[in-house]
Order: structure tokens, then C-alpha cells, then sequence
């Protein structure tokens, strides 16, 4: 099974580059607000070996501007674009009781009203239009089911198990 939930990393930004010429970074947040990204400590790459800390952050459109620890130079901070940034997912704050992180999602059991087990989530994707989570049934490919009251009228994390209401061509 691997890592237990609270060990699996979530990736939180992304450095989008250097920014000027004194060896800051451009970072890209995937958090809902951009700063958080600034509060976390440990940041992991995706094999969970540090990441450079941030400091010094200021909000920028679509993220933020922060110094990478041992980052001097401009081209210091350009060797480091497209670098993955990652938290535990025990890092992220609790989530209210009716609340839960779209990656918590990952690996449960998708079922109509009635039972009959549609597949497992793949992946939740926002390509513009709203989330919209990857649904995989066995032995058959992919399909994608918004991730709406209608389609996903129940979410059971404890019972790790999704209801869904598959759109009418997909049956």
C-alpha cells in the first residue's frame, strides 16, 4: 500500500523561475490563498528530499515572490524553475467535519446510489470549467465525471467510498 495518508506529499507550488536579479523566485501556488505556501516549513521535492525554504514572501499574481534558502543569483533561482514543491499531507490544516482535500479523493471507491461499483479516482483535474475527477473502472478506460452536488451527490471518507450518478452515456 506504501505511504499512509498523513505521510503522502501534496504538491503545494511549483518555482515558476527567477524574478529579478537578485536571486528571488517566482513561485506558482496551487493553495487556495497564495501566502500559505510561504507558511509552510519542510518543503519536500517529489522524492521527499528537502526543498530550498522560502522567506521573505510578498503576494504576486497567480502566487508569490519569495528568497530560496541558498539561493544568491539570478541564475541560481533560473536552475531551480519547475521545481515541485511539496508538504505531508499532515502539514495541511485539519479540515472542518463536512470538509476534505480534493487528494484525499485519490484511490476511492466510486458507486452508483444503488451499489454497483462504477471504479476507483484516478486523478482530479480543473481544466477551466470546475473540477472534474478522473474516474477509472477495471478493465476499461478512463472517464471523466464532474465534480458536482448532481454527479457526486455523497462523499464518505471514513467509508473511503464515493456516490456518483454517472452522466447517461457512460452506462
Amino acid at each position: 500500500m506504501g505511504k499512509s495518508m498523513s505521510d503522502r506529499l501534496i504538491l503545494v507550488g511549483r518555482i515558476a523561475g527567477a524574478f529579478g536579479v537578485r536571486g528571488e523566485v517566482r513561485v506558482t501556488s496551487f493553495t487556495a490563498d497564495p501566502m500559505t505556501l510561504a507558511g509552510f516549513r519542510g518543503l519536500k521535492r517529489a522524492d521527499g528530499s528537502p526543498a530550498p525554504a522560502l522567506s521573505g514572501a510578498r503576494p504576486v499574481k497567480g502566487g508569490l515572490v519569495a528568497r530560496a534558502s541558498g539561493v544568491e543569483t539570478r541564475e541560481q533561482a533560473e536552475a531551480l524553475r519547475g521545481l515541485k514543491l511539496h508538504v505531508p499531507r499532515s502539514a495541511l490544516p485539519a479540515e472542518d467535519e463536512d470538509e476534505f482535500y480534493l487528494t484525499d479523493l485519490l484511490g476511492m471507491r466510486v458507486e452508483t446510489p444503488d451499489g454497483r461499483v462504477l471504479g476507483m479516482v484516478r486523478g482530479v483535474q480543473d481544466f477551466g470549467a470546475g473540477d472534474l475527477l478522473e474516474i477509472k473502472p477495471e478493465g476499461a478506460p478512463s472517464f471523466w465525471l464532474p465534480f458536482t452536488r448532481e454527479a457526486v451527490p455523497e462523499v464518505d471518507i471514513a467509508g473511503g467510498r464515493i456516490v456518483a450518478v454517472p452522466p447517461a452515456e457512460t452506462e
